[in-house]
C-alpha cells in the first residue's frame, strides 16, 4: 500500500498561468464537470490516475536540475549529462483524487536521441526546456517538439515552452527572449514558462501547474470515451494502480 500524498503535494484549486499571453488557457478554476466528478470520486474506491509527461530540449539547458528542485528541493550542482533516459514518478492530490506525473528527463545529446525518442510515444503532455542565456537552445525548441510529436496525437497533449537558467539573464536580456519565447508558443500552441533551478523561482508553480492541467484533460477525456455528461454516471478515472503503471525501460534496435 503505497503512503499518504505529501502535504507539500495536494491540489486545492487551479494554480495560475505564467503569462495570460502565452497560457493553454486563463480560467480561474478547473472545469465544472471536473469538479463535480471529483466531489463524487472522494466518497467512492478511487483508483491512481496518471499521466506521461517528457521533458525535452537541448544539451545543459538545465532539463535535469529543473526535476531535481521540484523532488528534492534542492539545486543539485553535481550535474551529470543523461544518457538516454531517465525516469521519475511524482505523486500528488488533486481535489481530492489521488494523481501522479511519469516525468521522463530525456538526454540532450544528439548521440542519445535515437534511444530517448523511442519512450516518446503516449505522452500526455511535453514539456520543452530552453536556456534563457542561450538564444540558440531557444531556436532548437522547434526541433524539439517536431521530434516529439511525431509519436504523439497533437490533439491529445498538452505542450509547455520553459525557459530555464533566469537567474542568470539581465532584464533587457530577459525581456528580449521572453518576448521570442512567448511568440513562439503562441504559435506552436503552448503554455510558456520562466523558473530558476537555483534559486527555485517558478518551478513549484510551475510543475503543480503541469499536473493540474494533465489531470483536468485526462479526467475531461475519460468522460468523452465513457459518453457520461452527468456526474451520477459510472465514471472510472482509470483501472490500473500506480504500480501496475511504472514502466520498465526498453532497448532500442535504432543505434
Amino acid at each position: 500500500m503505497l503512503p499518504p500524498v505529501k502535504k507539500d503535494r495536494v491540489i486545492t484549486h487551479l494554480p495560475r498561468c505564467f503569462s495570460p499571453h502565452a497560457a493553454l488557457h486563463t480560467k480561474d478554476g478547473f472545469h465544472p464537470q471536473v469538479k463535480a466528478v471529483c466531489q463524487v470520486q472522494k466518497t467512492g474506491a478511487v483508483n491512481f490516475n496518471i499521466a506521461k509527461v517528457i521533458v525535452v530540449g537541448d544539451v545543459a539547458v538545465g532539463k535535469t536540475c529543473l526535476i531535481s528542485r521540484f523532488r528534492k528541493g534542492v539545486f543539485d550542482k553535481n550535474y551529470k549529462a543523461t544518457i538516454g533516459v531517465d525516469f521519475e514518478m511524482e505523486r500528488f492530490e488533486v481535489l481530492g483524487v489521488p494523481f501522479s506525473l511519469q516525468l521522463w528527463d530525456t538526454a540532450g545529446q544528439e548521440r542519445f536521441k535515437c534511444i530517448a525518442s523511442t519512450y516518446y510515444r503516449g505522452a500526455q503532455a511535453i514539456i520543452v526546456v530552453f536556456d534563457l542565456s542561450s538564444v540558440s537552445s531557444l531556436a532548437h525548441a522547434r526541433q524539439w517538439l517536431e521530434d516529439a510529436m511525431k509519436e504523439n496525437d497533437p490533439s491529445s497533449v498538452l505542450l509547455f515552452l520553459v525557459g530555464t537558467k533566469k537567474d542568470l539573464s539581465s532584464p533587457d536580456q530577459l525581456s528580449q527572449v521572453e518576448e521570442e519565447a512567448i511568440r513562439l508558443s503562441e504559435e506552436i500552441k503552448a503554455e510558456y514558462w520562466a523558473v530558476s533551478a537555483k534559486s527555485g523561482d517558478g518551478v513549484r508553480e510551475f510543475f503543480f501547474r503541469v499536473a493540474s492541467l494533465t489531470f483536468e484533460a485526462n479526467v475531461l477525456s475519460e468522460l468523452e470515451k465513457s459518453g457520461s455528461r452527468h456526474v451520477g454516471d459510472i465514471i472510472r478515472l482509470t483501472d490500473s494502480t500506480e504500480a501496475n503503471h511504472k514502466p520498465s525501460k526498453r532497448k532500442s534496435n535504432c543505434c
